[in-house]
């Protein structure tokens, strides 16, 4: 029989969240963020989830041509664009969108033969300082490509910085779309701009926002880019991680548990060892107190998460026993609400999910 840990994979909810991210960005097209394996999700079940979905985009230009011998027809966006001028064949051969940030990359198209023509997303740099052409550096990168004879369509793009918060002290979202606009003024073109936070938080924009395409990722997995919870702005969890309890230990008082022996019992409870640990995507750093949910009832992580193994407080939970089940996040326990606790961020904890642990998927809703 396989180890009881488990991440199913809920993808009525992943066409649930993207119909909420069409939604909030009424008349736009949407790209399906598909990157780190649908954010540990599967490229597969990334690609039958968001089956509605306009485009899928990603990094990794290997899992573009995976998306098409998959079967996927329409537009697949590299958002890192290409690496190598020997790429470019590959964007030509299999109709990819690639992302242009840097003069490096027009130098390769220029030089490349390519068999038919390709699709193009040019970035700006409006503040957040990763990828892209600053401003003023914009209209002569554009320029450049529209020179290219196999150049056909190039949307201008950019990318928030802060698109959880509308008024970040540093860098308003609102300062970035402004700076956007004049590095595009005239520039002929789609426009695409908005990330999770971006297509959420819209609404606090009124109409200065302008684009044709969205870019969501996080939100489309039940998590949250900061703005408030999974429930209020209507989410549903993609990935439930649940491990059963493999062992129960009867404590005395000072009895410690796991490596350290950092947790001492502070009286007699009952602990449960759950077959899960860091080397299965759980955060090694997640503190003792952490949520848990057992056999549907709220408790605790105990002591230091090991490689293979966690424990959990059994006293709120009497009748566990070995055989129950603990929820680590999902249905039950939001994953951002783990995150918190462990002092990182939900699409880490997607991410980290550990080729060992057994993927099964399972509809979410009850009529779905």
């Amino acid at each position: 029989m396989p180890r009881p840990t488990t991440a199913t994979i809920h993808l009525d909810a992943m066409a649930h969240n993207l119909q909420r991210a069409r939604a909030s960005a009424p008349g736009t097209r949407a790209w399906a963020v598909v990157k780190a394996n649908a954010y540990g999700h599967g490229l597969e079940r990334g690609m039958r989830g968001f089956a509605a979905a306009d485009g899928l985009a990603l990094i990794e230009l290997e899992n573009a041509v995976r998306l098409r011998e998959l079967g996927w027809t329409r537009p697949i966006l590299l958002l890192e664009g290409f690496f190598e001028t020997s790429d470019c064949a590959l964007l030509a051969q299999h109709r990819l969108h690639a992302a242009i940030h840097c003069t490096e990359q027009i130098a390769m198209l220029e030089s490349a033969a390519l068999s038919q023509p390709v699709d193009l997303y040019l970035k700006m740099n409006t503040g957040m300082n990763r990828l892209g052409f600053k401003p003023r550096d914009y209209r002569a990168a554009y320029e450049r490509l529209r020179a290219i004879p196999a150049v056909r369509d190039i949307t201008l793009m950019t990318h928030f910085a802060n698109a959880d918060e509308l008024e970040h002290p540093r860098l308003p979202m609102m300062e970035q779309v402004r700076r956007f606009c004049e590095g595009a003024d005239g520039l002929p073109g789609d426009r695409s701009l908005s990330n999770s936070g971006g297509v959420l938080l819209r609404s606090g924009l009124g109409e200065s926002l302008s684009e044709d395409w969205i870019r969501p990722g996080i939100m489309l997995y039940g998590g949250t880019p900061g703005c408030g919870t999974s429930e209020e702005l209507g989410l549903l969890p993609t990935m439930t991680l649940t491990a059963g309890v493999i062992a129960v230990q009867e404590l005395e008082a000072g009895d410690t548990v796991g490596y350290g022996s950092r947790f001492v019992a502070p009286g007699p409870m009952r602990v449960g060892i759950l077959a899960c640990g860091y080397a299965d995507g759980y955060p090694r750093h997640a503190p003792h107190g952490a949520p848990v949910v057992v056999d549907g009832v709220r408790t605790t992580l105990v002591g230091r998460v090991s490689m293979d193994m966690m424990a959990v407080d059994l006293t709120p939970v009497p009748q566990a026993r070995v055989g129950s089940t603990a929820t680590l996040w999902g249905s039950e326990l939001p994953i951002d609400e783990v995150a918190h606790a462990a002092g990182t961020i939900g699409y880490e904890l997607m991410c980290a999910v550990a080729a060992r642990v057994r993927f099964e998927e399972r509809n979410l809703l009850p009529d779905a």
